[in-house]
């Protein structure tokens, strides 16, 4: 494969990634509240806890997107698997 389909394909599976945790995320977040805070407070609130949670869900996978994009940046050199998609390449030399 060239480096723009690699570029393409690890953006796609990086985005798919960071859905599925952010899915996962909100689910054990909900089970979480569900279990342990729901019964101490008032229902008036129950209607500001749901964003609460999508927001805190986003939060999170940021944070381990972020983790493994910089797991796999240590692992493997960028620039050896990997093209710009937009503008021009980078150059590899000093000037």
């Amino acid at each position: 494969m060239s480096k723009k389909t690699n570029t393409v394909v690890f953006i796609l599976v990086a985005t798919l990634f960071n859905v599925i945790v952010t899915i996962l995320s909100f689910i054990i977040l909900l089970v979480l509240y569900s279990k342990f805070i729901y019964p101490l407070i008032p229902e008036s609130i129950l209607s500001w806890i749901m964003p609460v949670l999508f927001i805190a869900s986003i939060v999170i996978s940021y944070l381990v997107y972020k983790k493994v994009i910089k797991i796999l940046m240590k692992r493997m050199n960028i620039d050896d698997y990997f093209d710009p998609l937009f503008g021009p390449r980078r150059p590899t030399g000093k000037r």
